[in-house]
């Protein structure tokens, strides 16, 4: 199963960490994988390359795991939150879709 957690302060996003396998499939044919890295990947890169957030990005192959902290104010706030926002809810409908494989949390 894939864990997906939203860390959270006040109102704000302040990151997200995505862990693990999910399961539906064997590699190269998991669909669940596949459209969970996808998003991974394009917020990432809108969030650093298009709005310049500057967020810390961590990556530990051995865990299957990616963590993006942003820093503590950035001058796209509003664009940053509005793709956070997308992303958990794009994974929140994945997660309705295939209960077993994927969990999202707020933390």
């Amino acid at each position: 199963m894939t864990r997906c957690e939203f860390f959270t302060e006040e109102d704000r996003i302040t990151g997200f960490s995505v862990s693990g396998h999910s399961g539906y499939a064997e590699a190269g044919s998991d669909i669940v994988c596949a459209a969970i890295s996808a998003v991974v990947n394009m917020v990432e890169c809108t969030i650093n390359d298009v709005c310049g957030a500057k967020a810390k990005v961590r990556v530990k192959e051995a865990d299957a795991r990616i963590t993006l902290t942003l820093p503590s104010s950035c001058d796209e706030e509003e664009s940053v939150q509005a793709v956070l926002a997308g992303m958990l809810t794009y994974l929140c409908g994945l997660r309705d879709e295939y209960p077993d494989y994927i969990e999202v949390l707020e933390v």
